[in-house]
């Protein structure tokens, strides 16, 4: 699914150019769809790739599982009436993907929430098509082997990349070419998603590099020309304010290759997150046990040397200012959030009255959930985080004044 951001009626598109990816000309392949193949898993390929399937199975190690309603107490009020709101746990190693989701206490009635959870379920989508999607979550849970592992970034051919998601194909359209292949595949899980109204299907919501920006996407979920009911996308209703809501998913990809970034023309999430390591026979391979590149001396040592004297320090402490204003913005969403509950409750006020508090408080949300919701904290373009925050906040700002005008 993609859009024109040219074709909006006024409403603001991607405001800066994102940064050129690194190594243009991608080399990366797309899966064949409808092609009859079954899933070839990571023991599979344990024999002809041992230091790979080694290094993959270290992600067991990274196990620990922060539960965020504890840590952020504001997320029960913003993200009331949804699933987020009564389990949402930290993410960890690929080793536990589909644990997690067997485990998790949030819903999950369709298929479509194993999307980025398992081969099994992808390569069902390329052989039956949207239609899986609809499936029963249990009914496809029955057909589950294992979590992301090498079918996700290599379809059945070990070595090249190949994008396997097909929406995500259609997420970069002409600009998959532009693209590293090491960005291509975590990116195809790694991005802000949502799922289709009428089929759904995982869709995103833009289909370049040009349209990915934080303010097209929302532009875009606000136009209801977009939808097939003609009203502007919600993922869920909050049953107090009534605020259309929209929940961010884990957008890493359109933070990394954003406008502002300062290092998207020069790494990819390979060079970053998948150490080179040395094999026993002397050959060098990429660890598939993904790490923080603030784990990596080596690479800290031979490459972040050249322009940081001390990396570490530097991402602590804008980790630390991020973390403070996202604290800070969510505490000012959860008095709006409250506040406007109360006036919904009170029965004073029309619809009408609500409609701009209720807008600004859905666009408020979305800039600040875009931040929250992305792993880097921050360090991945610290230039679009602070973007973000600052909507959030003029955003939270405009509507409390408007309700607070009114409610007086």
């Amino acid at each position: 699914m993609g859009f024109d951001p040219a074709s909006y009626q006024g409403a603001a598109v991607a405001a800066a150019a994102p940064a050129e990816p690194a190594a243009a000309g991608s080399g990366a392949m797309k899966v064949q769809t409808m092609s009859g193949v079954t899933v070839m898993h990571a023991a599979d390929w344990k024999e002809q790739f041992p230091d790979q399937y080694e290094s993959f199975m270290m992600t067991k190690e990274s196990s620990e599982a922060e539960d965020y309603l504890e840590i952020y107490p504001m997320l029960r009020g913003l993200y009331e009436g949804y699933g987020f709101a009564k389990d949402y746990k930290a993410a960890r190693g690929h080793y536990y993907d589909v644990q997690d989701i067997e485990a998790t206490g949030r819903p999950h009635p369709l298929a479509n929430c194993w999307t980025c959870k398992t081969p099994d379920f992808t390569n069902m989508v390329n052989e039956e098509g949207i239609s899986a999607y609809q499936k029963d979550w249990t009914e496809v849970q029955a057909q589950i082997t294992e979590g992301i592992s090498c079918y996700t970034c290599h379809a059945n051919t070990p070595g090249p990349i190949t994008v396997t998601h097909t929406y995500w194909i259609d997420a970069v359209g002409d600009d998959f070419d532009r693209i590293a292949p090491a960005n291509l595949a975590c990116g195809q899980c790694h991005n802000e998603y949502y799922f289709a109204p009428d089929t759904k299907a995982t869709t995103i919501a833009h289909n370049s590099l040009e349209s990915m920006a934080p303010e097209t996407m929302l532009a875009f979920f606000n136009d209801g020309a977009n939808f097939p009911n003609g009203e502007p996308f919600a993922d869920w209703t909050n049953p107090r304010t009534g605020v259309r809501q929209i929940k961010v998913q884990h957008p890493e990809f359109e933070t990394f290759l954003g406008a502002g970034s300062p290092h998207a023309g020069t790494f990819t999430c390979a060079d970053c997150h998948m150490p080179t390591a040395t094999a026993a026979d002397g050959t060098t391979y990429h660890s598939h046990n993904l790490i923080s590149p603030l784990d990596n001396q080596e690479l800290l040592d031979n490459s972040c040397s050249l322009c940081h004297a001390d990396l570490r320090s530097e991402v602590k402490a804008l980790q630390q200012k991020v973390e403070t204003r996202t604290y800070e913005v969510g505490y000012e969403l959860e008095y709006l959030t409250e506040l406007l509950a109360q006036a919904v409750e009170s029965g004073a006020y029309t619809d009408e009255q609500l409609a701009r508090i209720r807008q600004l408080a859905r666009d408020s949300q979305f800039y600040w959930d875009f931040v929250f919701v992305e792993n880097a904290e921050g360090a991945h373009n610290p230039a679009l985080t602070y973007d973000c925050l600052d909507r959030a906040d003029a955003l939270c700002a405009e509507a409390t004044g408007l309700l607070l005008a009114l409610t007086r």
